[in-house]
């Protein structure tokens, strides 16, 4: 099922969340997540505050009402253009369509790093801080696979996927799970255009319990027999695993998932996930921090890791189950290195 990204309606509501407060009233950053709401943005608002307040820099915090709020993300640029901001860290709702307010940024000279999500083109930032979702992907689909086994040729896999704008960390997590387990994968920048028979469908979850509630129910309507599933994040398989309580089938589905939060570890532990991918918010803002200073005391931008085109700031496979072949770390290591 291929979707189409819908305008949003109406007026853009801006929410400013926070401001810490200055110690070099010169150098100012804003911090622009998806949502307030979600435990991996609260951590990674965290993360910035701190380091903000270690460094000196004035941090004015903004986020999006729901999940794929692309409106108030570019009535905050616009209001961090209007301060006189040195830099801003995005996580952006809509990946392509957040480029142009980008570029008025940069023109005012301000720095833009994305953090976790990377934009559509990538390098219309000036920097990415992330995870490498693509490997996040692959890591639980080669333990998915892995722990099916034979019954992996027989496969009916569901997909709950973000916003129907495809972000770019939808994409690369969604299509990096289909690598891993073995699905060809026709454009590597599409989701939804593969054949392969053990695909049941796709359906958005907003990234919350409720959408991945109501996507699985749908999913469920397709196919009653679906056996994996695959979830953009922690939120969302919590609530693949109501639906399928609900009716009894919370022990005949394989959930597997990306975030590894304190929570989304908790629940690999209670066996409602089976494994989740790790990222490290916390570490993203942090850095992202430190290059707004740096951009603002020396007119540097920050590097890469060598031989890619972001900074990989690590992931980690979460599971109690180990699969052959694949490298994981157990819950206990997970609760040790989890946020939120």
């Amino acid at each position: 099922m291929k979707f189409k990204a819908k305008a949003l309606a109406g007026a853009a509501t801006l929410a400013l969340m926070s401001a810490v407060p200055a110690m070099a009233q010169d150098v100012s950053a804003c911090l622009i997540t998806k949502t307030d709401t979600n435990p991996f943005f609260v951590k990674m608002k965290e993360g910035a505050e701190a380091k903000a307040a270690e460094l000196g820099v004035t941090l004015k915090s903004y986020a999006g009402k729901v999940d794929g709020d692309h409106d108030s993300q570019v009535a905050a640029i616009e209001a961090c253009i209007a301060d006189g901001a040195k830099g801003i860290l995005i996580a952006a709702s809509d990946t392509k369509a957040i480029v142009d307010s980008v570029k008025k940024a940069q023109e005012a000279g301000m720095v833009v790093i994305a953090l976790d999500t990377p934009l559509d083109p990538a390098d219309a930032a000036d920097a990415t801080f992330a995870t490498d979702n693509l490997e996040a992907g692959k890591l639980i689909g080669a333990w998915a696979a892995a722990t099916l086994g034979a019954e992996a040729a027989n496969a009916k896999i569901g997909f709950l996927n973000l916003t129907p704008s495809e972000p770019t960390v939808d994409v690369l997590r969604n299509q990096g799970f289909m690598m891993g387990f073995g699905i060809d994968v026709k454009d590597p920048n599409d989701i939804g255009d593969e054949d392969d028979p053990r695909i049941v469908g796709h359906d958005i979850t907003n990234g919350n319990e409720e959408g991945g509630r109501k996507a699985m129910e749908n999913l469920l309507q397709i196919n009653p027999d679906i056996n994996v599933i695959h979830t953009i994040n922690e939120p969302a398989a919590v609530g693949a695993y109501q639906a399928l309580k609900a009716i009894g089938k919370e022990n005949d589905v394989l959930i597997v998932s990306v975030d590894g939060g304190c929570p989304g570890v908790a629940s690999v532990k209670d066996g409602v996930i089976g494994a989740t991918s790790q990222q490290y918010p916390l570490m993203m803002a942090a850095l992202g921090v430190e290059a707004i200073k740096k951009w603002a005391d020396e007119g540097v931008k920050p590097e890469p890791t060598p031989g890619k085109a972001f900074f990989d700031t690590g992931v980690a496979l979460i599971t109690d189950k180990p699969a052959e072949g694949v490298p994981s770390i157990d819950t206990t290591k997970g609760t040790e290195l989890c946020w939120g």
